[in-house]
């Protein structure tokens, strides 16, 4: 179930990773492998442990056992601002934008974590509408202007493993068409996108594989050209 594609090296390895909230053990076990490049979607129902393996790599956790190698460096014991300069950058599902910034000041507010990173007319490109909307306040933003720009912000830090978190949810059809597509332009920059979907049709057109999780483990590795033959399966673990 973690065997890794033959093509590049590997992003992210996460081998009997368990975690924990103070006394709640969320993950028993996680066993994952990511190649750079790829775009890997993680599965499950609401509580499965699919937030929590995002937080894991980043140290985000009360507590973390087990192995969490980011381009083959252990980070297990490392804290949060070492391993996000490690190249990693996170979008979280509840976006963070600062209501009292302009689109454009939430921008530019994160610290690079690395080299390399998209310059803003780059950014603006691939997100026309925060262009169009950078002088606006965070608070005038709509739902799916506030998620471009949550992910928008990881691309001018210089990551390379984003971990981006239910970046569907609650947004119209017409958005997670846009979204899609900057995802898959991702991909073929190179960025290793680790996605948290609910939204399994929407994962079916940007990721390689998926990883079903249940109970804070893997159940179940697919690769995307199997997912139609196996959504029963799909629809079983995720409760549709």
């Amino acid at each position: 179930m973690t065997e890794t594609p033959a093509n590049g090296k590997e992003a992210l390895r996460i081998a009997d990773l368990h975690a924990w909230y103070g006394e709640s053990h969320v993950l028993h076990g996680m066993d994952l492998s990511i190649s750079r490049g790829e775009v890997v979607a993680l599965l499950g129902r609401n509580g499965a442990g699919r937030t929590t393996t995002l937080k894991s790599v980043l140290g985000l956790v009360g507590r973390r056992t087990g192995t969490i190698r980011v381009n083959g460096i252990e980070t297990v014991q490392m804290p949060t601002h070492r391993i996000a300069h490690l190249g990693i950058g996170y979008c979280p599902e509840e976006r963070g934008i600062y209501a009292s910034l302009s689109a454009e000041e939430n921008l530019l507010l994160p610290p690079k974590v690395q080299e390399g990173g998209m310059a803003v007319d780059e950014i603006y490109q691939m997100f026309p509408n925060l262009k169009d909307r950078r002088k606006s306040q965070g608070t005038r933003l709509s739902g799916g202007e506030q998620q471009m720009l949550a992910m928008a912000r990881i691309l001018r830090t210089g990551a390379h493993l984003l971990l981006l978190d239910e970046i569907t949810e609650g947004l119209a059809p017409v958005i997670v068409q846009m979204l899609g597509r900057v995802v898959r332009k991702l991909k073929e920059r190179g960025f290793t996108v680790v996605l948290v979907e609910q939204n399994f049709r929407f994962a079916a057109t940007v990721a390689d594989r998926h990883y079903l999780i249940e109970h804070g483990r893997i159940v179940d590795m697919i690769p995307n050209a199997e997912l139609e033959a196996k959504m029963d399966k799909v629809r079983e673990y995720l409760g549709v």
